[in-house]
């Protein structure tokens, strides 16, 4: 159970994400609106700037997500839940927390879902993985990590 303090300090840092991302988004959209096509450009300027664009759209994508997380943290510091792992119920450690304020797993479940991704991964590949030994079978690569 987190003290009073250490709730506060989470919630100071999950705001002050979810400003920053307020204002970037603003800023992106400011941009974006304000932002004068060049009409007469070649075909590569365009090309260009359309990439740009496609991965401007998929930054503000990812803020959008983490804007959501965000406010779910702040619904589970209401409720006294941001400290519980959502996969087996433990307590999430207050420093994790602090490192990572958007968590919702303690650092064993999330190291054995990350375990778990790899393990898909590297089948996508075609690569099998013995999970008696826990060696992997054929294929080769690296394993993945996952935002949380």
């Amino acid at each position: 159970m987190l003290t009073e303090s250490e709730k506060t300090q989470i919630r100071e840092v999950l705001e002050g994400a979810k400003k920053r991302l307020a204002r970037t988004g603003q800023h992106a959209l400011s941009y974006s609106m304000n932002h004068e096509r060049n009409i007469g450009r070649d075909s590569i300027d365009e090309s260009m700037e359309e990439e740009i664009f496609s991965t401007e759209m998929r930054l503000h994508d990812r803020e959008k997500f983490l804007f959501s997380k965000i406010d779910k943290q702040l619904a589970r510091l209401d409720n006294d839940s941001i400290d519980t792992c959502e996969s087996c119920g433990e307590t999430i450690s207050f420093k994790r927390l602090l490192a990572r304020p958007v968590t919702t797993l303690c650092i064993d479940c999330k190291e054995q879902h990350e375990r778990e991704e790899a393990a898909v991964e590297q089948a996508g590949r075609g690569g099998a993985l013995d999970t008696s030994a826990g060696e992997e079978i054929g294929g080769g690569g690296a394993g993945a990590t996952s935002e949380e």
